[in-house]
């Protein structure tokens, strides 16, 4: 038996006498969930799950989209790091990495002491998770789209909250995006647009489809914005 305490529980223990114990910065990993701010009259909305990070801007009234970006990320002490994907704003200013101060509350991230998030409530569904387009169905054993491919469609879904986008991690080449609020019950899938970068005028807009999950793989089906028959295959990540 060791008497001896480890120097981690050492540091923890002085730390906690201090009032600094930050837990989450010791992890390197913030808690999953989706995280929400409000600066200026726009509309922050950081989605965190594992590695993984998105951070969307946006206005509502009117309705505007400005930015997204996103990752794998990292924090060490008081920073938070970003290797980014993608990013809406790349053909203007060749971003690849981004680097915040950060520090962390009960249920807030703090970024650049500016920006307060408020991690939103746990609404788990049966699709949340990070999922690749793969292919267009039926499955009948087709070439997929795997993560091996530079050309990406991600869908991001957590706790009630939804966000597409299209990109290169090749030639960071961004093609789009959109989300807003979801549901997935009953083999029901509903979209609620708030923010949408090809079009501001489609925000508002409701989308309904059907759903089936085989293994990792989600069966989307029902009608394009064309009202066309779609049938598309998502991976999860």
């Amino acid at each position: 038996m060791n008497l001896y305490p480890s120097v981690n529980y050492i540091i923890i223990l002085l730390t906690i006498a201090i009032g600094t114990y930050n837990p989450q910065a010791l992890s390197a990993q913030i808690e999953d969930g989706v995280y929400l701010a409000n600066s200026d009259g726009q509309k922050h909305e950081l989605k965190i799950s594992g590695d993984y990070l998105t951070w969307s801007v946006y206005a509502e009234s009117p309705a505007k989209f400005i930015k997204t970006l996103g990752g794998f990320y990292t924090v060490d002490g008081e920073k938070l790091f970003v290797n980014l994907e993608f990013n809406s704003d790349y053909a203007l200013d060749g971003v690849k990495e981004v680097s915040h101060p950060v520090r962390f509350s009960m249920n807030q991230i703090i970024i650049n002491e500016k920006l307060t998030f408020q991690k939103a409530d746990d609404k788990t569904q049966e699709l949340d998770g990070l999922w690749l387009f793969a292919t267009r169905g039926p499955d009948t054993g087709q070439e997929r789209r795997g993560d091996e491919n530079p050309r990406k469609t991600l869908k991001f879904l957590l706790d009630g909250r939804f966000q597409w986008i299209a990109y290169n991690t090749d030639s960071f080449e961004f093609h789009g995006t959109g989300g807003g609020a979801y549901t997935s019950k009953d083999g029901i899938y509903t979209e609620n647009i708030e923010y949408f970068s090809r079009d501001n005028s489609r925000v508002g807009a409701t989308l309904e489809f059907n759903y089936e999950l085989k293994g990792n793989d989600w069966h989307h089906t029902g009608k394009n914005s064309k009202g066309e028959p779609m049938y598309e295959i998502w991976a999860k990540r």
